[in-house]
């Protein structure tokens, strides 16, 4: 089924009054689950399958746009979302840590958020599905093959995160009230808790992923606004908040801006690979094939642009660090293209010469030690 035909009624776009608060409080649910659960298993790994729990219901998304093979609003779902988490995400830890952390004093207020070495393996595994889509990009489609490699990227990114040794857990204080009671029960009722979460918000996403996306194409419509401009900010907003704010309560604690930052890159890899192949294995089904489609200049244009985004976020954190003005212009360059779409063409070339930029420095400061870690993750197993 095509976008075209997905568009409802006046009447659904009222839907959304129902629809955005159920997605939201699944997302919740679920985020919950994945916290408390989080908190028993190394930090590395804790951080990924947390991640990917907070995206649960982006994934919902993707994969009923999927289905019905709308591969304009995959595209849109799938860049959106990505975007979100770099231009706003990111930049957002670093303002929240300054702004409102409690224990920040005036002085240090904008020193860089610093990152652990060890941190380098996610840094590097989100540069290395970047620089595989780069030749999806090249070669103007995406296959069923690419979803794989992709897939196959992800697990190699889990079994090197599993490998680290265990670091100490959040602390109790600092996680939200639910999953803070949670982890105080018994174990019994702590681990029936986190099964009721997680089963509870997978079935109220189960049935409201599509009354959502009916109601949100219809909504759209009534507005006037392009289907691919609302699938693009306003899906991946709403089952991306839990999770923001989930990141911005770890920022405003002392200490916890990397964690709330890595964990927004996990997410990062999470859609760059999984996401992706997720969309591909349930398009080939919906096909009865093994499917792909090809991109569009628009479609080419939107891709690039939050490739050339992502690859900026990435060497920025090459540095193992993320200083106030990095944060500024990753924000305002992403709030320029949101609110101007038709600066899209040269905000490619301004992304494209600060990413020289970075190279150069870079190559000039010899910055290799992020390569350097993940290369001895690698060789030495984890």
């Amino acid at each position: 089924m095509k976008s075209s035909s997905l568009i409802a009624v006046p009447a659904k776009a009222w839907g959304a009054l129902w629809t955005f608060p159920s997605i939201l409080l699944s997302s919740f649910a679920i985020g919950w689950g994945a916290e408390a659960a989080q908190y028993f298993i190394s930090k590395g790994l804790a951080l990924a399958i947390l991640a990917w729990f907070q995206t649960l219901p982006e994934f919902a998304v993707e994969a009923l746009i999927s289905w019905h093979r709308d591969t304009p609003l995959m595209l849109a779902n799938l860049t959106g979302s990505l975007r979100l988490l770099v231009g706003f995400g990111w930049p957002m830890i670093y303002f929240v840590r300054a702004f409102l952390c409690r224990e920040k004093k005036q002085k240090v207020r904008f020193d860089p958020i610093i990152l652990d070495k060890e941190y380098s393996i996610e840094i590097v595994s989100l540069l290395l599905p970047l620089l595989y889509f780069t030749f999806i990009y090249i070669k103007g489609a995406l296959q069923f093959y690419d979803g794989m490699i992709l897939l196959l990227l992800y697990l190699g990114y889990l079994w090197m995160i599993q490998k680290l040794p265990p670091e100490e857990a959040e602390e109790a204080v600092d996680m939200p009230y639910i999953p803070r009671k949670i982890i105080s029960l018994s174990p019994l009722l702590r681990n029936l808790s986190i099964v009721v979460l997680f089963l509870g918000g997978g079935l109220m996403l189960m049935f409201t992923v599509e009354p959502f996306l009916q109601s949100l194409l219809a909504l759209a419509s009534l507005l006037g606004i392009s289907q691919f401009v609302f699938v693009q900010w306003i899906s991946p907003f709403l089952s991306e908040f839990p999770e923001k704010l989930t990141a911005f309560g770890w920022a405003r604690r002392e200490g916890k801006a990397p964690m709330a930052l890595m964990n927004m890159v996990s997410s990062n890899i999470n859609q760059w690979t999984l996401l992706v192949a997720l969309m591909m294995i349930i398009f080939s089904c919906s096909a009865g094939h093994l499917a792909g489609f090809q991109f569009d200049d628009h479609q080419r244009l939107e891709l690039a642009l939050t490739l050339v985004q992502s690859f900026l976020g990435v060497l920025v954190l090459m540095q193992l660090k993320m200083c106030w003005y990095e944060a500024v212009f990753l924000f305002v360059l992403w709030f320029i293209q949101f609110i101007c779409p038709s600066s899209r063409n040269w905000m490619l070339k301004v992304y494209l010469l600060f990413i020289l930029f970075y190279v150069f420095r870079i190559l000039l400061n010899k910055n290799f030690e992020v390569l350097k870690v993940f290369r001895k993750a690698v060789l030495s197993g984890g």
